[in-house]
């Protein structure tokens, strides 16, 4: 707020329920500070001049103010003195001082000139030797000569001190590798020192010396060695050949350059150097490495067994070892100063060919390994353990080197091959009876067939002969014959059945099989056999016997005109022919059966019986069995007469010829028999119950004693009349049961 006099203008307050206050501001009046003076102003900073003055009373602050044409520069200050910054190098300045306090500032006082000092030179330093520094500027304004020096850094030693009107110098008789403080200032025409210009600068250190490599043939590399050198912050390390360039750096006093090239030479130098510069050592040191592995290798084997390796000359080599190992860990080596040797050799080995080259650095770099493999073995043991007609399988041990083994067959112009990774080899699709010239070769991928493989005959087993046909004879002796084309060979035909073997043997072309049992079927085989072997069987030819005779017969009357033969059954026999056979007449039967019923037969005729049985493929056998009698005929005219009270007669007539009956009556109350005397043709039955229906049967009886049941039956009712008579009343027939 502005201070105003009293009875300045009134400011009035509004307050709500209050009246209104005036109140007056009153001003109290102050006066501005004493004008400062200068005692004096000098410049010891290009940019700058100090200020000295008198204090002033009641002053709080000084603004200074410096001026160069149209430039003013204004500093505020505390007191005195007071320095103005900001300024221009070489420079007249009209400079002025105000004191400021609460009440104002004063007005500016007296002017005074003071003038800047001269700038400080920009130096540039380099260390062009190891014992000297070289020092550069560039020209300063109003500056007429400059001032130089040079100390070291740690304040020890002498101090060089040089003056010159020239914008360089260089100062020499320095130690090397030493860090060296300098400082240099402009003056002007009244000999006013400018501003300094400070500076560190290191000289270069010394070339090293002593320089040691020792070299490392295994891994191509070298480690130089030297003195180290003072004030050397780091070390390259050098190695120029002709067509390479390698190096290595480091802060210490060796390194490794690796990475060398076999059979070049190489010039090594050691350079040394700091943040000044570098220098590099005045001689070089010779290295040869080692030479480098063989090449253009080439490896033969002429003739098989000697092996021939050869190589090209390598550079700086002094001689060379060549090493042939094989696949069994056996090595062997020559050493010669020429480029080729000759070792011994096996077959079916795969030999490991390595080159080196010597000098005095060592021996070269593993150069490629080269592998030679040799033919393989020939197999020396081939055994046939089959030899068919058709085929022929050998084994042999295996043999040294072959991954395959190729089995030929030589017949004249036919060729027979397999080929297998097995020491076994099958032959087929040969010709029987034939002599082949076999030969079993050995091969590798590499080397491919060993053609001098030795070769062996083998004869394959004889043809299988053909069974043209067989025949027999009255006597049931079979004949077989067949057809061949094999040279001295013995045959043997087999005749092979559920009842067992049957052979014969022969070195013609039939022989003969006797002993056959009937009702049997046989495959018959024949086969042929030589010192080579024994052929395959020939196509089985069937062979059937006739069927045989059934053991056992048997006839059985069955009615008056029908009989049952029956018979046991015959090996062999599918179906059987029954013939009765009589002066009256033939019967005859066909049936698979074991029975058979032949009807019409005349009762009381005297029949020949004879069977026939027949095979499935319709051989036939005779069987002849013993005459068969036919029954009596059955009695006539059947009738009952009463023998009274409790007897009956029952009479017949008899038939043709001789015969013995048997009457027999069937009733509630029982069963009654009679038989008559021999040559009657009645008989009586006593003591039968009257009053009764009875089936009467009057039948022939058989030699065997055999009552004969298929006569017709008859049925009487006796009745009781009285207590002692009756009749007998025919009631009619009954079939017989």
């Amino acid at each position: 707020m502005s201070n105003r006099m009293a009875g300045g203008p009134k400011k009035c307050l509004s307050l709500i329920g209050f009246s209104l206050i005036c109140l007056k501001m009153v001003a109290s009046a102050k006066t501005a500070p004493e004008i400062p003076t200068i005692d004096q102003a000098y410049s010891k900073i290009s940019n700058s001049i100090t200020v000295e003055w008198a204090t002033v009373p009641g002053a709080t602050s000084y603004l200074l103010t410096a001026k160069d044409g149209d430039t003013v520069i204004e500093t505020m200050v505390a007191s005195s003195p007071g320095t103005v910054t900001g300024l221009k190098a070489a420079t007249l300045y009209q400079i002025t001082v105000r004191s400021i306090s609460a009440a104002g500032r004063s007005q500016a006082s007296p002017p005074k000139q003071a003038k800047t000092v001269l700038a400080a030179p920009i130096l540039e330093v380099s260390s062009p030797s190891p014992d000297s520094i070289l020092v550069q500027w560039e020209a300063v304004y109003m500056a007429i000569g400059f001032s130089v020096s040079v100390m070291r850094a740690n304040g020890l030693g002498r101090i060089w001190k040089e003056n010159t009107t020239n914008t360089s110098l260089t100062f020499t008789s320095l130690d090397s590798g030493t860090l060296y403080t300098i400082k240099a200032y402009a003056w002007n025409a009244n000999g006013t020192p400018g501003d300094d210009s400070t500076c560190n600068q290191r000289t270069s250190p010394r070339a090293p010396a002593n320089i040691q490599v020792s070299f490392d043939s295994g891994a191509l590399k070298a480690s130089v060695s030297w003195a180290p050198t003072e004030g050397a912050f780091n070390y390259t390390v050098m190695a120029l050949s002709d067509s390479s360039e390698l190096s290595c750096s480091t802060t210490f006093s060796s390194c490794i350059i690796s990475s060398l090239q076999c059979g070049t030479e190489y010039l090594i130098s050691v350079l040394a150097s700091n943040d000044a510069g570098s220098s590099k050592s005045a001689s070089a040191v010779t290295l040869k490495t080692v030479a480098c592995a063989p090449a253009r290798v080439m490896i033969q084997e002429d003739p098989p067994g000697r092996l021939s390796v050869s190589w090209s000359s390598a550079d700086l080599g002094d001689h060379y070892v060549a090493f042939v190992k094989s696949d069994d860990g056996l090595e062997v080596h020559c050493n010669t100063p020429l480029t080729q040797c000759n070792f011994l050799s096996e077959c079916g080995f795969t030999y490991f060919i390595s080159v080196f080259a010597y000098n005095e650095a060592g021996q070269s770099p593993l150069g490629d390994v080269f592998n030679y493999t040799t033919a393989p073995c020939c197999p020396s043991d081939i055994n046939p353990v089959l030899v068919s007609s058709d085929r022929v399988e050998i084994v042999w041990s295996p043999v040294r080197g072959a991954e395959l083994y190729e089995t030929k067959a030589v017949d004249g112009f036919n060729v027979v091959e397999c080929n297998d990774t097995a020491p076994a080899c099958t032959l087929s699709a040969l010709e029987c009876d034939t002599k082949y010239n076999i030969t079993v070769y050995s091969f590798s991928e590499v080397r491919g067939s060993n053609m001098s493989c030795t070769s062996q005959f083998i004869t394959t087993a004889p043809c299988s002969p053909e069974i043209k046909n067989i025949t027999r004879d009255a006597f049931s002796v079979f004949i077989v014959h067949w057809r061949s084309t094999n040279d001295d060979a013995t045959y043997t035909v087999t005749a092979q059945g559920e009842k067992g073997l049957h052979r014969c043997s022969s070195t013609g072309e039939s022989c003969t099989i006797e002993g056959l049992p009937c009702g049997s079927v046989f495959s018959v085989t024949a086969v042929a056999e030589t010192q080579a072997g024994q052929s395959l069987p020939s196509y089985s030819v069937p062979l059937e016997t006739v069927p045989c005779c059934p053991a056992g017969l048997t006839v059985t009357q069955v009615t008056q005109s029908v009989i049952n033969v029956s018979w046991t059954l015959g090996t062999g026999a599918q179906s059987y022919v029954t013939v009765l056979d009589s002066r009256t007449g033939q019967s005859k039967c066909l049936t698979p059966q074991n029975h058979c019923l032949l009807g019409c037969i005349a009762c009381g005729v005297n029949y020949t019986v004879a069977l026939k049985a027949i095979s499935a493929t319709g051989l036939t056998t005779d069987c002849a069995y013993q005459s068969y009698s036919s029954s009596a005929c059955c009695p006539l005219g059947v009738k009952l007469y009463r023998l009274g009270p409790n007897g009956i007669r029952i009479y017949w007539q008899a038939s043709r010829g001789s015969a013995n009956y048997s009457t027999d009556l069937y009733g509630s109350k029982g069963i009654f028999t009679c038989a008559p005397s021999a040559g009657l043709s009645f008989c009586d039955v006593t003591e039968i119950p009257c009053g009764d229906v009875y089936t009467v049967m009057v039948s022939p009886v058989a030699e065997t004693g055999l009552k004969l049941t298929f006569c017709p039956k008859k049925i009487y009712s006796v009745t009781c009349s009285g207590s002692k008579l009756g009749m007998v009343i025919y009631r009619g027939k009954r079939n017989a049961e």
